[in-house]
């Protein structure tokens, strides 16, 4: 298997576990480089990387503009070149490299994010219309309903024949819809209570849904201000507009919610040689100066600052007068 299969591979692994990561592809080159077209890393949230994109000169900027990517969920050209100047065009990123090989790379950084969740519980014309365009506008779409199987929710990319969501995994991109119809409202919104989701929704007349929250509250339910009547600016309808005014609902609140990925971009330092960006954490060479600690991209730089310091240290005073 080549490297570049087991990037893909590893991305599938992610995908299938709904993690966000990044995948570089090396597109262009202008030799000397030790990166070459088609060349592949994956880096996930955490910043580890796989695979190969170049040496130090590129891979940790790739690594930054990938956590970046992650955060923001858009694809970026990353140019890296020693004579690059900023560029201004939409979705390209120039960083100008102090390689001494004197190579350039273009690196195209494609983000994937989780597909949202929307999970509906209930066995409703609601519930089922919820499933149908739920997927059909990229949803991952979960249906849950005591005894429900997979052929019950053909659309469904997963169903749950009972109110243990935890196969679903709820999550923070998780948008959670109760569409029971009075059948077991109040167990179904119990059930999702214990999960940090986007949006608990309650679809049900505004005296039903008072009569639920009431119910859950005399029970000791904790966290019942996260649960909303679901679409409550909609004015009545079929089941099935009903459905539709829920998921516009969702639609448009998670839109007003990007970019809502929270990455932890890693400390860096300035090489005082080069003046390549340096990430701290992990960083080969190093020297402490009295209080001061120094981070350099390689052992060049390190020895020339080294020297430098020396020379500087070794200069007689200047007399004055």
């Amino acid at each position: 298997m080549s490297l570049a299969d087991d990037v893909l591979d590893r991305a599938a692994e992610l995908r299938e576990r709904g993690e966000t990561f990044v995948v570089a592809t090396v597109v262009r080159v202008d030799p000397p480089t030790s990166a070459r077209p088609g060349d592949k890393a994956l880096i996930a949230a955490d910043g580890t990387l796989w695979g190969w994109i170049g040496g130090s000169c590129s891979e940790s900027l790739v690594r930054r503009e990938a956590l970046h990517a992650m955060g923001d969920g858009q694809p970026r050209l990353v140019k890296i070149a020693p004579d690059m100047a900023p560029e201004h065009e939409p979705g390209v990123v120039a960083h100008m490299s102090t390689c001494p090989r004197a190579g350039s790379v273009d690196v195209f950084i494609d983000p994937h994010m989780p597909r949202p969740v929307l999970l509906v519980i209930g066995d409703t014309p609601a519930a089922h219309t919820l499933i149908r365009l739920g997927a059909t506008i990229g949803y991952e779409t979960c249906a849950a309903h005591p005894g429900a199987l997979a052929s019950d929710f053909p659309e469904a990319d997963r169903v749950i024949g009972s109110l243990d969501l935890a196969p679903s995994r709820p999550h923070a991109t998780t948008w959670a819809v109760v569409a029971t119809m009075g059948h077991y409202d109040e167990e179904a919104i119990e059930a999702l209570l214990p999960y940090d989701v986007a949006y608990i929704g309650l679809v049900a007349s505004r005296k039903r849904a008072a009569t639920v929250i009431g119910v859950l509250t005399d029970r000791g339910n904790q966290g019942l201000e996260r649960v909303r009547r679901a679409a409550d600016s909609s004015v009545g309808g079929s089941q099935e507009e009903i459905a539709l005014a829920v998921l516009a609902e969702i639609v448009a609140e998670r839109q007003a919610r990007q970019p809502g990925y929270s990455i932890v971009l890693p400390e860096t330092a300035i090489d005082p040689i080069c003046g390549m960006t340096v990430e701290i954490k992990g960083a080969m060479h190093t020297l402490a100066m009295g209080e001061t600690t120094y981070y350099f991209c390689g052992a060049g730089c390190h020895d020339a600052f080294r020297v430098r310091e020396g020379r500087a240290m070794s200069r007689p005073p200047r007399q004055v007068g």
